[in-house]
C-alpha cells in the first residue's frame, strides 16, 4: 500500500502516460493557491508524519494539484483533515511570507528541495511531485519583477482574505485569479494580445469546489480543471451519488459553465446525467441531443474518423434517446427512436451498434410485456459471433429470467448463470458479475428457498469490486446492491428481526436518495414489509393508507394489498371483485406467482362462507401451478391450504398426513408467520385426531379426563400442547395478538381435558387479557387458517 502511493515521489512516468495527463492538467501560471501546494510540499519532506498520515497526504497531493483553487481555509481544511502537524507548519510559512517582505517569498523559492538541485529529494525527477515542481519554478522563473510583485499582492490578499472579516473578505480568490491571469508560463511581458490569445486557448470557466461542500462557487476555472471537474462528478453520479454534489447545487455549477462555454459538450452530457437524478424528462432529453449536436460540432469525432465519427454521433445518439425512453417507459417514442438507430447502423454497416440495438429491442419487448425469447437468442448468437462478452452475458441473463417465470428447472438456470459467471471473471466484468449474484438471488427467493438467497445476497454485499477505485469511492450504488439490500430487508422482516430491517432500509435510504434512480425499489419494500407487520398485527386501520402508495409503485401489488385488507374487514364482496380483475391482468401478463396466491386468497373468501368443498378446485389447481414452475413456498402454503380444508370437511387423518409433506420445508424456509400457522393447523388436527371435534359455532367441545364416554388420545393431545407452545413462540416474536389468542383458547381445552388445572387457568386468563385488549370479537377458529 506504501509503495503505491510513494509512487507520486518516486516511480518514473508509468501506465501508459497517466502521469503525462493528470501532470499538464495543472493551469499554466503561477497562483497563491499553487504556492501552498508547494509549502505543503515542502513541509512534507522537512517535517516528521507518521506513515497513515504520510499515506493520507500522499493521496491527498493529486487532487490538490489537478482540482481548482481553494480558498486558503479550504486548503488548510482539507490538509488538517490528513495532519494537523502539517497543516500548521504550512499556515507558518504561509504567514512567514505574506506578513514579511518580497525576499522572503523569494527565498523560499529558492530554498525550495526540487529532486534538480537537491541531490537528498524525496522526489523523482520524472514522478507527479517533480513534474509539478519543476513546472512551478519554471514559471516562476520566467515572471518579470512587476509579475513577481503582483503575484506577492496576490499572495498577502490570499492569506489575510481568510482572517478577514466578512465586510472585508468579499474580494477574495476571484479577484486574485483575475490579478494572476497575467503570470502565464509562456510569456514573460503583460501584453494585452498575449492575453487574448491565451483566453482563446485556455477557456475560462465557472469553479466549483474540490471538496463536496455547500460552499459558494469561487472564481473561473480552466479548461482541464472543467475537465476534471466533470469526470470526478460522473464518476461520483455512477459508484456513490451521496458524495457528488446535490442534483440543485450541481445544475447551478453546471449552468455557470455553460455560460461561459455553450458549446461544452462534456458538461452536457453530466446535466443529462443530473436531469435523470431528478426524473426530468424534458431536460434530461433536451440535453442528451445538445451533447451530441456539440459533439458533432466540435468535430472531435470527424477528426479522427472523417465522415464516420459524423455518423457514429448520430446513430449513437438515436440509440441512447431510445434507452432514455424505455426508462421513462415512453414505448412508442423508443420504438421509433431504436428503428432509426438501425438504419443508420445499417447504413454504416456497423455491427456493434446493430447488437446493441438489438439488446435495446428485446428490452423493450420485455417491457411491453411480449414473448422476446426469439429475439433474445438471437442476440445472445450475435453477439457471441462478434465477440461481444457484455452483450451475450446479458442476453443469457435476461433468457435466465425469461426462465424462470416460464417454470425452468432451478439446475438449468443456475448452470447457465454458472457460464456466464465463467465469462465475467475471464473479461472482469464486474458489473456484470453484481448483476449475476443478485439475479441469483432473486431466482432463489422465488423459488422459497430463503436460506440459499440469504447467502448470496450477503456473498454480493461482501465482494470486493473489480472495478478501478477513485476518489476513494467503491461501486455500491448499481441496481444490483439495491436489490440485494432489499431482498434482506424482506428476508429480515420475515423472521421478525424488525431492528436490522430498519438498518437495513436507513442504510438504504442514505445510499439511494428519494431522488435517485433506484429509490423506487427501497420505497416498495419499505411499504410492503411495514404492510405485513400491520396485518401481522391487525391494525388494519394502519395498513389500508398504505395500499394507495403501494399502489403508485406497483399497480400489481397495490391490488393484490387492497384484496387483503378488504378480506380481513370482512368485506368479502368486494375483495372478490378486486381479486377476479388481478387474477385476469396476472394471467394475462403471465405473471404466476401473483395469479397463485389470487387463487389462494379466493379460496380463503369461500371458507368464509363454508364453502370448503368449492375451494377445493381452486386450491388444487393452484398446487398444479406452483409445482410446475418449482415454487416450492408458494406449493407449501397451498398444502397448507388444502389441510385446512381437509380438516373442515372433517377428514383430520389425511390433512395431518398431508402436512407432513408441507412442515419440514415450511419450517426450513418459510417466514416465522408460516412457521406458527403451520404449527397451530399441526395442533389443531392432532386435537381432532385425539377426540376433540368442533361444534356448530366452530369452537371445540372438550371433556374432563374423568369422563369416560370422551375417548381422547391423550398422547395426541400432549403432542397439541407442545405444538401450540411452539407456535405461540413464533406468534409472539410478530407481535400477532389475534392468533395468540387462538392459540390460548386451544390451551386451555387441552390443559382441562388434561385434568392441568393451573395450566388450563393461565391459558385462560391470557385469552381473557388478550380479548379485552383487541376489543373485538374472535373470529370462529374454522374460518381461517
Amino acid at each position: 500500500m506504501a509503495s503505491v502511493h510513494e509512487s507520486l515521489y518516486f516511480n518514473p512516468m508509468m501506465t501508459n502516460g497517466v502521469v503525462h495527463a493528470n501532470v499538464f492538467g495543472i493551469k499554466d501560471w503561477v497562483t497563491p493557491y499553487k504556492i501552498s501546494v508547494l509549502a505543503l510540499l515542502y513541509d512534507m519532506t522537512a517535517s516528521k508524519t507518521t506513515l497513515p498520515e504520510r499515506r493520507r497526504l500522499n493521496k491527498l497531493i493529486l487532487p490538490l494539484q489537478q482540482g481548482p483553487d481553494l480558498t486558503l481555509g479550504q486548503f488548510l481544511k482539507t490538509v488538517e483533515e490528513c495532519c494537523p502537524q502539517t497543516a500548521y507548519a504550512v499556515k507558518q510559512r504561509l504567514q512567514e511570507m505574506a506578513d514579511g517582505e518580497l525576499k522572503d517569498m523569494e527565498y523560499f523559492f529558492s530554498t525550495l528541495p526540487t529532486p534538480f538541485t537537491a541531490f537528498d529529494s524525496e522526489a523523482y525527477k520524472t514522478s507527479v511531485v517533480g513534474l509539478f515542481m519543476r513546472h512551478m519554478l519554471l514559471a516562476y522563473n520566467k515572471l518579470s519583477f512587476s509579475q513577481v510583485y503582483k503575484l506577492y499582492k496576490s499572495l498577502q490578499l490570499y492569506y489575510h482574505s481568510h482572517y478577514a472579516k466578512p465586510a472585508d473578505g468579499r474580494l477574495s480568490l476571484p479577484a486574485l485569479v483575475a490579478d494572476d491571469s497575467d503570470m502565464d508560463l509562456t510569456s514573460t511581458e503583460d501584453t494585452v494580445g498575449d492575453r487574448i490569445d491565451r483566453e482563446e486557448l485556455d477557456t475560462t470557466l465557472h469553479e466549483s469546489e474540490l471538496r463536496n461542500d455547500n460552499t459558494p462557487s469561487s472564481g473561473p476555472l480552466s479548461q482541464k480543471q472543467a475537465e476534471y471537474f466533470l469526470a470526478r462528478q460522473a464518476y461520483l453520479l455512477k459508484n456513490d451519488e451521496n458524495k457528488a454534489l446535490k442534483p440543485a447545487a450541481l445544475q447551478e455549477e453546471l449552468n455557470n459553465m455553460l455560460k461561459f462555454n455553450p458549446d461544452f459538450a462534456e458538461a452536457h452530457y453530466l446535466n443529462y446525467l443530473n436531469s435523470m437524478r431528478v426524473q426530468d424528462i424534458f431536460l434530461s432529453a433536451h440535453c442528451l441531443l445538445h451533447y451530441f449536436d456539440r459533439l458533432i460540432l466540435s468535430g472531435n469525432e470527424g477528426k479522427s474518423n472523417g465522415d464516420e465519427g459524423y455518423g457514429r454521433s448520430l446513430r449513437y445518439a438515436a440509440l441512447n434517446l431510445a434507452s432514455l425512453h424505455c426508462r421513462f417507459g415512453h414505448y412508442q417514442q423508443a420504438d421509433l427512436a431504436l428503428q432509426e438507430a438501425v438504419r443508420i447502423a445499417q447504413e454504416s454497416n456497423d455491427h456493434v451498434c446493430l447488437q446493441h440495438c438489438l439488446s435495446w429491442l428485446y428490452t423493450l419487448e420485455q417491457m411491453k410485456g411480449s414473448d422476446s425469447t426469439v429475439l433474445t437468442e438471437d442476440s445472445v448468437k450475435m453477439a457471441a459471433h462478434f465477440c461481444l462478452p457484455y452483450l451475450a452475458s446479458l442476453g443469457i441473463q435476461s433468457l435466465v429470467q425469461q426462465g424462470a417465470t416460464q417454470g425452468k428447472t432451478a439446475h438449468k438456470l443456475m448452470d447457465a448463470l454458472k457460464d456466464t459467471d465463467i465469462l465475467h471473471w475471464k473479461h472482469s466484468l464486474s458489473e456484470l458479475i453484481e448483476i449475476s449474484l443478485a439475479q441469483t438471488t432473486s431466482i432463489w427467493r422465488m423459488y422459497g428457498k430463503s436460506t440459499m438467497a440469504l447467502q448470496q445476497a450477503q456473498l454480493l454485499l461482501n465482494m470486493s469490486s473489480l472495478e478501478q477505485v477513485n476518489f476513494g469511492v467503491q461501486q455500491n450504488n448499481t441496481e444490483a446492491f439495491a436489490v440485494a439490500l432489499c431482498h434482506l430487508a424482506e428476508l429480515h422482516a420475515e423472521q421478525g428481526l424488525y431492528c436490522a430491517v430498519s438498518d437495513i432500509l436507513q442504510h438504504l435510504k442514505e445510499q439511494f436518495p428519494p431522488h435517485s434512480q433506484h429509490a423506487k425499489l427501497w420505497m416498495l419494500c419499505d411499504l410492503k414489509i411495514q404492510f405485513d407487520r400491520h396485518m401481522n398485527e391487525g391494525k388494519y386501520h394502519l395498513a389500508e393508507p398504505l395500499v394507495t402508495a403501494i399502489s403508485a409503485l406497483n399497480k400489481t401489488e397495490g391490488l393484490y394489498r387492497k384484496a387483503q385488507v378488504l378480506k380481513a374487514l370482512n368485506r368479502s364482496t368486494e375483495a372478490y371483485s378486486v381479486l377476479q380483475r388481478l387474477q385476469v391482468h396476472c394471467e394475462r401478463t403471465k405473471c404466476t406467482e401473483v395469479v397463485i396466491r389470487v387463487m389462494l386468497s379466493t379460496a380463503e373468501l369461500h371458507w368464509e362462507s363454508c364453502g370448503f368443498s368449492t375451494a377445493l378446485p381452486l386450491l388444487l389447481q393452484a398446487l398444479a401451478l406452483a409445482r410446475q414452475h418449482h415454487l416450492q413456498s408458494l406449493a407449501s402454503e397451498t398444502i397448507l391450504h388444502l389441510a385446512f380444508t381437509q380438516l373442515m370437511l372433517g377428514v383430520p387423518e389425511h390433512a395431518l398426513s398431508v402436512l407432513h409433506e408441507a412442515i419440514e420445508p415450511v419450517l426450513a424456509h418459510g417466514s416465522v408467520m408460516d412457521k406458527g400457522r403451520a404449527l397451530l393447523l399441526t395442533a389443531r388436527c392432532q386435537m381432532a385426531v385425539a377426540g376433540f371435534r368442533p361444534n356448530g359455532q366452530g369452537q371445540a367441545d372438550s371433556c374432563v379426563a374423568s369422563d369416560l364416554s370422551c375417548l381422547i388420545d391423550f398422547h395426541l393431545a400432549g403432542l397439541a400442547v407442545d405444538t401450540l407452545n411452539e407456535a405461540a413462540g413464533y406468534f409472539s416474536k410478530l407481535n400477532c395478538k389475534e392468533r395468540l389468542r387462538d392459540v390460548h383458547y386451544l390451551q386451555a381445552l387441552l390443559h382441562r381435558s388434561l385434568g392441568q388445572t393451573s395450566h388450563c387457568h393461565k391459558s385462560a386468563m391470557l385469552f381473557r387479557l388478550l380479548d379485552q385488549e383487541l376489543q373485538s370479537p374472535a373470529p370462529p377458529v374454522s374460518m381461517r387458517l
